[in-house]
């Protein structure tokens, strides 16, 4: 599946496949924060932060639609942490299991150098074992949790915080 696949960067056009991805997981109380669907119009201000000289937001494709997407976004908006970013990736449902997501996060440390990236960070609830997982496979570590910060659907939820040194 990979192989056949092209990741880019993601063009306004591209918004909707990847909120119908991203909204595939609300609700399911383990990948997202958000408790409603995410609209175009509320996620356009997202889209314009990201740049893919630095802050890149890449879509893969696979058969003629959006399999999957990978970003990077500012940690905590002040200048001191320009060098560090959060990494997030959104599989489609039924394209999970293939791969795509070890493949999108390699492809994004190989690219971190390029984009002034040293640290990458991963916010990942604690039940979300595979997405733990896939980045534990990448040499992330855990270095924080925050226990049960998040409420959703009347169930306390672990935020566990992972890293991974680019440069040392």
């Amino acid at each position: 599946m990979v192989q056949n696949s092209l990741v880019r960067d993601a063009t306004i056009q591209d918004l909707d496949a990847i909120l119908n991805i991203y909204n595939a997981y609300i609700g399911n109380g383990i990948i997202t924060a958000d408790t409603d669907l995410v609209t175009t119009a509320e996620r356009i201000p997202w889209f314009k932060q990201h740049r893919p000289e630095s802050r890149p937001l890449w879509v893969l494709e696979s058969g003629g639609e959006i399999a999957a997407w990978i970003s990077l976004s500012n940690f905590y908006g002040r200048p001191a942490y320009q060098s560090t970013a959060e990494v997030s990736i959104y599989i489609h449902e039924k394209h999970t299991g293939k791969g795509l997501g070890k493949y999108l996060l390699q492809k994004m440390i190989d690219a971190c150098p390029s984009l002034h990236v040293e640290t990458l960070l991963g916010f990942i609830f604690s039940e979300n074992l595979a997405s733990i997982r896939l980045f534990s496979h990448f040499g992330f570590d855990q270095w924080g949790l925050l226990p049960q910060v998040a409420e959703l659907a009347g169930s306390k939820h672990d935020l566990v915080i992972l890293g991974k040194k680019l440069s040392q």
